[in-house]
């Protein structure tokens, strides 16, 4: 059974940091793209990042990492603002060429999601 558990969200302040993890389990990690999505009150789910085996892609002012050893991958966020409130979603799939997947739609995976709020 393939798991996906979020942690790290939380609440901070306008111009912080917050790194969250996802930990997978149930699948070949180190052949799996796992991807970030954050879904804000009222708008649709967002791309925000992606890794695979061999690289990824990002938002500018966050990055992602992947540890095989741990079976997790991180999304550290920098400079947050008010926007960026919304319910963040690490989902992954062991498809695609290890470059990273920026379509939701190609993921068989998904977490429960983890909350993050960016205010004053």
């Amino acid at each position: 059974q393939v798991q996906l558990e979020e942690s790290g969200g939380g609440w901070v302040q306008p111009g912080g940091s917050l790194t969250l993890s996802c930990l997978v389990s149930g699948l070949n990690f180190d052949r799996a793209t796992v991807g970030w999505f954050c879904q804000g009150p009222g708008k649709d789910r967002e791309f925000v990042a992606t890794i695979g085996w061999s690289g990824g892609r990002m938002k500018g002012r966050f990055f992602v990492s992947r540890d095989e050893a741990e079976n997790t991958a991180t999304l550290q966020m920098n400079d947050l603002e008010p926007e960026d409130t919304a319910v963040y979603y690490c989902a992954a799939t062991e498809q695609g060429d290890g470059s990273g997947i920026v379509d939701p739609s190609s993921y068989d995976y998904w977490g429960q999601g983890t909350q993050v709020t960016v205010s004053s």
